[in-house]
């Protein structure tokens, strides 16, 4: 695509917007620096981007549909970036776009014209919404305000820092909980999971889509054992270690529950948070804060290097912000979510 983009001189100069793909090594290289810088301005408590996480991410992305990555040019030098994620497990209205402009290149436009490629692309192919979403700032409300999207959801990125867990407070909660879940055990599982049981974790699963979406034009999402196997081998790719734990309901036999962790192999220091939910016939016996606790005794165990656990959730979800308060995570930053319909 060539395009235009406003320049320090005011005058319009030409800018390339190229796809690449995860096996072009140089653009991966050059979408990476160029976020980490990006992130340096934008939210200096992320950790680096490496380059691996984001070959996997055009490679695997998060459960097997990856995003589909550019690069914006110009007088040759990368000056932005842009991303469209689409699925064709559901929501198949809806596309999802990424943007970044580099600091020393911002306010000159640059922006507003890889949007606009970006959401010719989604016309294109056949999605009637999108999405896109930043770090709270006036410069994102106002970039998204200009553009007509409207503000639809928020989360918070929490971190938890494992050192300052008293762990003897952890013990305390834990049995607590345990006290009101006396008809589940838990269950320590980590990756690959074998193929057989992989249709009831996409079952529980599901559980997710009872999390806050605020005004997000958003279905619930469709969980298969196929989707779960295309999660796990992203996992693999990124050179993760996952832990898992899940409830499992005695008396059923279901799956009631569970809450994932990954490590970085390559940072070991660091983990996130995935998914922690629980089945909606199975709440109310405290399984979010027994999972969570068994959770960090687990990784005390096995990951003692471990420093630091990020995780998001809705601003609206209380009792899951509830629970993670309980465990000693502080906040980070404010992530923003915008909608428009095209």
């Amino acid at each position: 695509m060539r395009g235009e983009a406003a320049g320090d001189d005011e005058c319009l100069r030409v800018m390339d917007i190229t796809r690449f793909g995860p096996d072009d090594v140089a653009a991966v290289k050059e979408w990476t620096d160029l976020h980490n810088a990006a992130n340096k301005v934008d939210a200096p408590w992320e950790h680096e981007q490496t380059v691996l996480r984001s070959e996997a991410r055009f490679r695997h992305g998060w459960d097997g549909e990856p995003a589909v990555p550019f690069l914006a040019r110009v007088d040759g030098r990368v000056v932005a970036s842009g991303n469209i994620s689409t699925s064709e497990y559901d929501n198949l209205h809806l596309a999802w776009l990424g943007l970044a402009v580099h600091p020393d290149h911002r306010r000159q436009g640059h922006g507003s014209s890889v949007l606009a490629f970006l959401e010719d692309e989604a016309r294109r192919l056949g999605r009637t919404t999108v999405g896109m979403g930043g770090w709270e700032s006036d410069a994102v409300v106002g970039f998204a305000a200009r553009h007509g999207y409207e503000k639809a959801h928020q989360a918070i990125n929490r971190r938890q820092y494992l050192a300052d867990v008293d762990r003897a407070e952890l013990q305390r909660r834990y049995d607590e909980a345990l006290a009101h879940a006396t008809d589940y055990v838990l269950e320590r599982r980590t990756l690959p999971t074998p193929g057989e049981e992989l249709a009831d974790l996409a079952e529980m699963a599901s559980a997710i889509n009872d999390a806050p979406t605020d005004d997000l034009d958003i279905e619930d999402e469709v969980f298969t054992a196929e989707r779960m196997k295309a999660y796990e081998d992203a996992i693999a790719f990124r050179q993760e270690r996952a832990y898992r734990v899940v409830a499992r309901h005695v008396p059923s036999g279901q799956l009631a529950g569970q809450t994932v962790v990954v490590v970085d192999s390559n940072n070991p220091t660091v983990g996130d948070q995935h998914d922690t939910s629980v089945v909606g016939s199975h709440r109310g016996h405290r399984l979010g804060l027994l999972l969570k606790a068994e959770m960090l005794i687990w990784l005390a165990e096995d990951e003692p290097q471990l420093e630091e656990i990020d995780t998001f959730n809705a601003e609206s979800n209380d009792h899951m912000i509830g629970v993670n308060e309980l465990l000693g995570y502080r906040v980070m930053g404010r992530e923003l979510a915008f909608q428009k319909s095209l």
